[in-house]
């Protein structure tokens, strides 16, 4: 059975500042994704997440598909998406119903993201490419961003990342992404499974694989990190050759995830923004709402 990890606290619970307050969407666009995703038994992250964006998102012809189920390996300590050990078997027709509903929404730009499932022989890095075979086979047209988890699991796990990375960089998406979601330091209590420098390397392997296919990483604000933390986490970025950037704010799904310690301002999303920029990232998304497939088809 799948179940979130606990996280409540006697810490107070911050307001929730009206700047975090995103505009719903027309409900017709939001209406006919769900329906179409529904039908087809498949997901979206901006579903299962609850995105503050989907609204905007759909309306722009861009979603992002929640792949290999709604039953992650991992459990981190900020993330709305069920955990569990033993998540259901792959669907065989699931890279065929995606395909068709990127079709059935006219979608012009596509991001395919997964839980983590460690408990694949290749961590899910073939489903991704038999995923977007199946998306390019029916919608030539449509580009392709990947948001992966870090494929380390397994015997030899580091070896295993390699092979699994150079599968999907193999595939040409638009862009890869992979989110080190937070600074060095709060790694451990805010990404449970996952390493810092485990995440930096998969977009290291990446630009060795393909230095032309552009990275992307992205962290939420609001665990308690300060501006010198994150500065240095956008260096650590820039140092493996990450291209592209989001930074938005942690909002807690449940009293059962991690509270939120700050609301950072839009002022100082606008600040750290223009520090990334500075810093050499070609495409920066820096505001309370971002998420890591925000305005994700303008960045071609």
């Amino acid at each position: 059975m799948a179940s979130s990890a606990s996280h409540s606290s006697s810490a107070p619970i911050l307001p929730m500042p009206s700047w975090v307050k995103a505009p719903l969407g027309k409900a017709s666009e939001i209406s006919t994704v769900q329906r179409i995703v529904k039908q087809r038994g498949i997901h979206t992250i901006c579903e299962e997440g609850k995105c503050p964006n989907r609204g905007e998102c759909y309306a722009n012809k861009t979603a992002t598909f929640l792949l290999m189920g709604q039953v992650c390996t991992r459990a981190c300590a900020f993330c709305q998406v069920d955990k569990g050990q033993i998540p259901l078997p792959l669907d065989p027709e699931e890279p065929q119903k995606v395909a068709e509903s990127v079709r059935l929404l006219g979608l012009n730009y596509v991001v395919l993201t997964s839980v983590a499932r460690d408990d694949l022989a290749d961590g899910g890095a073939g489903w991704f490419v038999a995923v977007m075979a199946a998306i390019r086979a029916e919608n030539p047209g449509t580009q392709i961003e990947v948001l992966t988890p870090d494929f380390w699991s397994g015997q030899g796990a580091e070896t295993a990342q390699a092979e699994r990375v150079k599968t999907v960089v193999a595939a040409q998406p638009a862009c890869y992404n992979h989110n080190i979601e937070t600074v060095a330091r709060l790694q451990d209590p805010v990404r449970r499974g996952a390493k810092y420098g485990r995440s930096l390397r998969v977009l290291e392997l990446v630009k060795a694989y393909n230095p032309e296919i552009p990275t992307k990483s992205g962290l939420m604000l609001g665990h308690g990190e300060t501006e010198a933390e994150i500065i240095e986490a956008l260096r650590d970025l820039r140092a493996v050759g990450c291209d592209r950037l989001t930074l938005g704010q942690y909002m807690r799904p449940s009293l059962a995830h991690l509270p939120v310690q700050k609301y950072w301002t839009p002022a100082e999303f606008e600040h750290l923004g223009a520090i990334a920029k500075e810093m050499g990232f070609s495409h920066v998304r820096s505001g309370p709402l971002v998420r890591s497939s925000y305005h994700a088809g303008e960045s071609l």
